[in-house]
């Protein structure tokens, strides 16, 4: 059997927010997996806007190498500002 293959898909619920993971489905190319996550994950109208990935084209790193993966940040504190206050007026920060 030729089974469709799998997406996952993101959806951004507002705008200057991130893309989100929301799950996985299977279609037979983007459009029409596009359509099945609108169908699936934004029936409500929880989204502006929906990415989907073959899940085969995926890439990540492996939680086992975590530490000598993500160590080098640590003596950066440029990219962890937690040396000042962020204003009350700042949302999604």
């Amino acid at each position: 059997m030729n089974e469709w293959p799998l997406w996952e898909v993101f959806i951004r619920s507002q705008n200057g927010l991130s893309h989100k993971h929301v799950g996985s489905l299977h279609g037979a190319d983007a459009k029409m997996a596009i359509e099945n996550a609108r169908d699936v994950y934004a029936r409500r109208n929880e989204g502006i806007s929906i990415w989907v990935v073959r899940s085969a084209d995926l890439y990540a790193s492996d939680p086992i190498d975590k530490g000598t993966f993500f160590d080098p940040a640590k003596n950066k504190i440029y990219r962890h500002p937690t040396f000042y206050t962020v204003p009350p007026e700042v949302k999604h920060l």
